[in-house]
Order: structure tokens, then sequence, then C-alpha cells
């Protein structure tokens, strides 16, 4: 007697279909990610902080009885200064992630050049293949 056994197997690894799934869902996460707008939080963070201390220095030289009025005016400085310098660090990163991006390439494709340069001094074929780079970019 004869049978034919006929398994189904499945077409792709479960583990690879796990590791696709989270590569999608981070490249999802990346794609949403704003670095403008941290920095802008991280500065306004900052110029408030720096605001609230000098504040809380002039309120503690005449706050001696009056603590409740010196933390009220202390929150009216924060969210003061919160209001005043939301528009100037949200446009003071916009302009920097550029420039830092710019800036990133820039030393990552001298230091790419380095690399290849080094690499050239001890290989003949790529100083070679450089050589006629030059040559061909100066005719």
């Amino acid at each position: 007697m004869t049978s034919f056994i006929q398994p189904e197997f499945p077409r792709q690894h479960a583990g690879v279909q796990r590791v696709e799934s989270a590569l999608h869902t981070l490249q999802a996460v990346r794609q949403g990610f704003d670095a403008s707008r941290g920095l802008s939080a991280m500065l306004l963070a900052a110029m408030v902080s720096a605001l609230l201390v000098v504040a809380d220095q002039l309120i503690d030289t005449w706050a001696d009885g009056h603590l409740m009025v010196a933390w009220v005016a202390l929150w009216v400085v924060g969210f003061a200064a919160i209001a005043m310098f939301a528009s100037s660090a949200r446009t003071l990163a916009a302009s920097v992630v550029p420039a830092w991006d710019a800036w990133s390439e820039r030393r990552a494709q001298r230091r790419a050049d380095q690399h290849l340069w080094a690499y050239a001094q001890h290989d003949t074929r790529i100083m070679a293949e450089l050589q006629a780079a030059v040559a061909r970019q100066e005719r």
C-alpha cells in the first residue's frame, strides 16, 4: 500500500517575520521623529530655567514672610517665559538642525576621503584609479 504525505510548511520563518515587523515599526517611528522639535523643547527649557533662577534670586530678597506670593510670582514668571521664548526656541532649533546635519555630512565625507587616501597610499590600484579620476576631472 502506498500513501503520499504532503506536509504544509510555512514559506517564511516566523523569526524573520518578527524581525521584519520590528524593522517596519522602527522605520515608522523614525519617519515621525523631528529633531528640531526636541531641540526647541530643550532650548525652551534652558531659557525658562535660567529666567526662573534669576527670578528666584530676586524674589528671595523680598519674600521673607510672603512665601505664597513668592511662589505665585515665580510661576507667573515661568509661564510668561514659556510663552515668550517658545517661538524663538522653535525658530532657532529649525535653523540649527539643518546646519548640524550638513556639518555632520561634510565631516563624514572628509573622514571617508581620508580613509580612501590612506588605503590608496598602500594600494597602487586605488592610487591609479584616483589619478585617472583627477585627470578626467581636469579635462
